[in-house]
């Protein structure tokens, strides 16, 4: 039985823009709602990011009822029923009620209709089956709001055959719960995820990487990764991210940090990983991670530089110096406050994480050509006379400019290296 409830007013509710999509639908005689994860997250308080609109008018009627009121309409996905409506900028996501014929696994082929229920009944979850009118009547066919209530995430219908028809929603089921769920996970969920897991090999490392990733920015992301090492899901997925201990320190840690450090999937990542460099960079392949957080990973993983919260502050320039990267610098400073184990002193780690915003860009004053200049030669020698006032220069905590550096190239002279003995039996008499 549907349940009927009322959503006060909502800013994305009332905006002209949203009013302004509704209207031009509503001239056309087409029912239309909210749906899904804005109505969701607006009954909890939470902040509402996408918003999608469902309605029993065909995509076709959809499009020239928003043309008619000036709004544009982009055929996103007309053939599966979904159309998106830019107003006033803002993109609307609008799809046409929907039934499943048949059933492919992830694929299905769809029949449109005008009954909200059974469109809703293709939903994953019961907290995302919920849809809203534009006045805020919320109705819910099954048991969505209790269950959001509850703190209990729950398939609609049966959970063995809704993870079959797609094996993603199996991850899903634990992201929802990491960050709406309390409690144990609902009993009849937890075991078909089990049942399916060896499944998971068989989606792809984009797909993997969006849930993971989403998962790993909960609040208790460590409770619900170890409870899927528990029950052996995440053998099937990444069998070396056990270090949950660690990654729910790091997690309390950007807590207490605030704004300092904002929870970071792919920080969080690597504290879970017990792996070295090789490792990251087999899970990074896994999940089909950009070059960029592929590097990271490996870095966080793999320190380039030793960093530590309790370095003093010349220390810390030259290691920021050093890794060359201010985010990363942070992220190394982060890791390694976790992995001391013992108390943490804020203030301190406020204080690293701080230098990464005080320190200028440097670079060292003179290069080759300054050296050749002075009368260094061609040659291996030359690299090395550069590597050398570098490295004195960031003893000097980057302090001599390039006059300072000059004259310390020309007072020190390069050390040569012995000759080489002559061969025996051949030297001159």
């Amino acid at each position: 039985m549907t349940i009927a409830a009322r959503l006060a007013p909502q800013p994305w509710m009332t905006a002209p823009e949203s009013q302004a999509v509704f209207a031009a639908l509503a001239a056309g005689g087409a029912d239309a709602r909210f749906v899904g994860g804005c109505v969701r997250d607006a009954w909890l308080g939470r902040p509402v990011k996408d918003i999608d609109v469902a309605t029993h008018a065909p995509p076709e009627r959809v499009m020239a009822l928003l043309d008619a009121a000036g709004l544009r309409a982009i055929p996103t996905g007309v053939a599966h029923g979904t159309v998106t409506a830019l107003s006033g900028g803002k993109p609307y996501e609008i799809t046409t009620l929907r039934r499943d014929v048949e059933s492919f696994g992830r694929h299905a082929r769809v029949e449109f209709t005008d009954d909200w229920v059974e469109d809703a009944a293709r939903r994953d979850l019961t907290m995302n089956a919920l849809n809203c009118t534009l006045d805020g009547l919320v109705r819910d066919p099954f048991g969505g709001l209790a269950d959001m209530a509850a703190g209990r995430v729950r398939f609609v219908g049966d959970a063995r055959r809704r993870i079959a028809e797609d094996v993603l929603r199996l991850l899903r089921f634990f992201r929802f719960h990491a960050h709406y769920g309390r409690g144990a996970p609902d009993p009849e969920a937890l075991a078909a995820c089990v049942e399916l897991a060896p499944r998971l090999p068989t989606l792809s490392g984009e797909r993997v990487r969006g849930e993971l990733f989403r998962l790993l920015t909960a609040p208790d992301a460590a409770g619900v990764w170890q409870l899927m090492i528990d029950r052996g899901v995440m053998a099937h997925l990444l069998s070396m991210a056990t270090a949950t201990a660690r990654l729910d320190r790091l997690a309390r840690l950007e807590h207490d940090l605030g704004t300092e450090a904002v929870p970071d999937p792919t920080r969080r990542l690597a504290a879970v990983l017990e792996a070295d460099r090789t490792g990251a960079l087999a899970v990074a392949d896994t999940l089909r991670l950009s070059n960029t957080e592929r590097d990271r990973l490996a870095a966080l993983v793999e320190p380039p530089v030793p960093v530590s919260p309790s370095d003093d502050a010349v220390k810390r320039r030259q290691a920021l110096y050093r890794i060359g990267d201010a985010a990363l610098y942070r992220d190394l400073v982060l890791m390694a406050a976790v992995e001391s184990g013992g108390p943490l002193d804020l203030t301190a780690l406020r204080a690293a994480l701080a230098t990464a915003g005080d320190l200028p860009d440097l670079r060292l004053p003179v290069a080759g050509r300054d050296l050749l200049a002075l009368g260094v030669p061609h040659g291996p020698g030359l690299g090395q006379r550069l590597k050398e006032i570098e490295a004195w220069w960031i003893a000097e905590d980057f302090r001599p400019g390039r006059e300072a550096c000059l004259d310390r190239v020309a007072k020190v002279q390069p050390r040569v290296p012995p000759p080489h003995p002559s061969p025996a039996g051949r030297g001159r008499v």
